[in-house]
């Protein structure tokens, strides 16, 4: 007995600190304009009963902000077996402060807390600046370039293509005779006209002979970025001839692109590829992309920190009246090149930390904006998918989703998107490695499969908060660490299919204060798929499938939903769904109306959370996307009054 108690004790102090958290190394991660994050990965914890409460201050005021608490990850398994991918999330926490200043400075405090107790520093105190919007450099030099067909006056120094302005080179074999390149601080204005490669021409004026690729290699910095813009005296036009890539800016940093137009190639600006270079610091702003297969794209590790904003993305549509998707009938009979879906790819798409991907308008792709499917991420937080923002982009008529965070893995923001017409799935997560990813009051309409969010490949760490859907959400892969609230999912009473399926791979869920218009004449309307009753906190393994035909009867067997209601379209001001019989069908946003009828079922019937909903009017926040009383989000460029998709 003398020899077993100390071992016994022993074993009772090892299962204790398994408990017990112990703090790491504490990851500001890149700061966007309007948001931050951060990570913290622990040890221990084997309970998952630790947390870690936020607060925050704009540096210089007196009171303390409640934000959003960082979020438990670890242990979930992250897999597709086709691709050989398997990916365990380490423990720590993770998490976003949210809806910030821009420009600002902020005093942001955290605090680890376990009831079995805490190893190391508890109590994180950082001061963070949000970022600005990237703009020129005052005291740099400015050059002017014209077309070379241009016979009127001309502002000194002149050029007869940006290649020549920007290294001082000539043509021919003399185009990479680079003796007198902009510097960084410089500013490129780009004068009215036409600038189309002749890119088989050995003296092309472009100077771009045989590839027709404009390549951009200087480094400037963000205090002193080099900026290309339009003059102001009319429309600027880079032609890219049918080439293949029209600028390749892989090895530049900190360059501006504005007011420009990029047409008829297959890739405008090409901004990194994976494990070899890429851009950091990329602005294209105010542009218009038109007739091209993929807009701005970098897969490389290291890309960070792009501001992609208030842009046009038009891809090549031969059907712009008809929503045809990457598989089906209609699209195996209309060949390879008879559908819009196969000819453009992406209008963005982008890896590595710190990207601001907003106010752009997209049509005609088979993505609208996506973060790069990347497998395993970096070890490094500083070189994978972290801290990226992608709101008020306005998506039109995509043949696969609207928005893809495949390659995510920490405090990736979704919000205030409005998507109309893809034909496979909206806000997809294919996977996300962790997480957070918030998906928070963003708007879809006519998503004929019923996979409203595309939550796949085992996907871990997803927050659905606010968001209005007009249609079901059916999407069958288990994910982890899922959690809605505050959501409308209304059904438009699509024959043999119900509103609303529930996947979880783990025991960490929770699904609330969401508002569902049931199908008629389906009696299996709600899906749940969870771990057994009994199994460990956090932990996957086998599960029960159950399925029920009212929202009550599926609170009483879950625990879920608690506060959530039964609704219908009578929620809105002036609100039809799409009809279910006509799959490629195109409807527009112009005509639809997405606001809440003041009084109706949806208004004040959601729970407040903290920097997701503070400015809510009446009682409580209203369900959905849009708060009564509160001004309608900006959706696409906000320079632009016309309706781009019917250009």
């Amino acid at each position: 007995m003398r020899t077993l108690l100390p071992l016994l004790c022993l074993l009772g102090v090892t299962a204790h600190a398994q408990d017990t958290t112990q703090a790491g190394r504490f990851t500001v991660e890149h700061p966007t304009l309007h948001n931050l994050g951060f990570e913290w990965p622990i040890s221990g914890d084997d309970n998952r009963n630790a947390s870690v409460a936020v607060e925050f201050r704009k540096v210089g005021d007196s009171s303390w902000r409640e934000a959003l608490p960082l979020v438990r990850i670890g242990g979930e398994r992250v897999f597709r077996n086709r691709e050989h991918l398997d990916y365990t999330v380490p423990d720590g926490f993770a998490g976003s402060i949210l809806n910030l200043d821009s420009g600002t400075e902020y005093e942001c405090r955290f605090t680890l807390r376990d009831p079995d107790g805490t190893i190391g520093d508890i109590t994180q105190t950082v001061r963070v600046n949000t970022r600005s919007e990237p703009q020129p450099y005052e005291g740099g030099n400015v050059r002017h370039v014209y077309p070379p067909y241009h016979d009127g006056e001309k502002e000194e120094p002149s050029f007869t293509s940006l290649l020549q302005a920007y290294y001082g080179a000539g043509l021919g074999d003399w185009s990479v005779v680079w003796e007198r390149p902009v510097e960084p601080g410089d500013t490129i204005l780009v004068h009215a006209g036409l600038y189309r490669n002749d890119r088989l021409n050995y003296v092309d004026p472009m100077m771009t002979p045989f590839d027709g690729t404009n390549w951009l290699t200087i480094k400037a910095t963000a205090e002193r970025p080099i900026t290309i813009r339009a003059a102001g005296d009319g429309d600027v036009v880079f032609d890219g001839a049918g080439n293949h890539r029209l600028f390749d800016v892989t090895a530049s940093a900190h360059h501006i692109f504005d007011g420009i137009t990029f047409r008829n190639t297959d890739v405008a600006i090409f901004a990194g590829f994976k494990n070899v270079t890429g851009a950091v610091g990329l602005t294209v702003r105010n542009c218009r992309f038109e007739d091209i297969g993929f807009g701005v794209w970098t897969e490389y590790e290291g890309s960070s920190d792009f501001y992609i904003a208030d842009n046009v993305f038009l891809g090549r549509a031969e059907q712009r009246n008809l929503l045809v998707g990457w598989t089906g009938p209609l699209w195996r009979s209309a060949g390879p090149y008879g559908s819009h879906e196969v000819r453009s790819y992406y209008a963005v798409k982008v890896y590595g930390p710190g990207h601001v991907i907003a106010h752009n308008a997209v049509a005609y792709f088979h993505d609208g904006i996506g973060i790069s499917t990347y497998g395993t991420p970096e070890s490094d937080p500083h070189r994978r998918a972290s801290s990226i923002d992608i709101y008020n982009n306005d998506i039109h008529l995509s043949g696969d989703d609207f928005i893809e965070t495949d390659g995510g893995v920490h405090n990736i923001r979704v919000y205030n998107n409005r998507g109309v017409n893809a034909a496979h799935g909206g806000y997809s997560a294919q996977p996300v490695f962790g997480g957070p990813a918030y998906f928070i009051r963003n708007l879809l309409y006519h998503v004929p499969s019923g996979v409203a969010f595309k939550f796949s490949a085992k996907a871990a760490g997803l927050f659905a908060y606010h968001n209005t859907i007009i249609g079901e959400q059916v999407a069958g892969d288990t994910t982890s660490n899922m959690h809605y609230r505050n959501n409308l999912f209304l059904g438009r009473d699509t024959p043999d299919r119900g509103v609303m399926r529930w996947s979880n791979a783990t025991t960490a869920y929770s699904s609330d204060y969401n508002g569902f218009r049931p199908n008629r004449g389906v009696a299996a309307q709600y899906r749940w798929l969870a771990p057994r009753e009994g199994a460990a906190q956090g932990s996957q393994g086998a599960a029960q499938s159950q399925v029920f035909a009212t929202l009550a009867e599926f609170r009483t067997a879950t625990g879920q939903e608690e506060h959530g209601i039964e609704i219908d379209f009578d929620i809105f001001e002036d609100m039809a769904p799409p009809d279910p019989s006509k799959r490629h069908a195109v409807y527009h946003a112009k005509d639809l109306n997405f606001r809440l009828r003041p009084g109706g079922k949806a208004v004040d019937a959601g729970v407040r959370i903290p920097t997701v909903n503070d400015q809510f009017t009446g009682d409580a926040p209203d369900l959905g996307a849009l708060e009564v009383g509160r001004p309608l989000p900006r959706y696409g460029p906000r320079w632009l009054e016309a309706d781009p998709f019917y250009q």
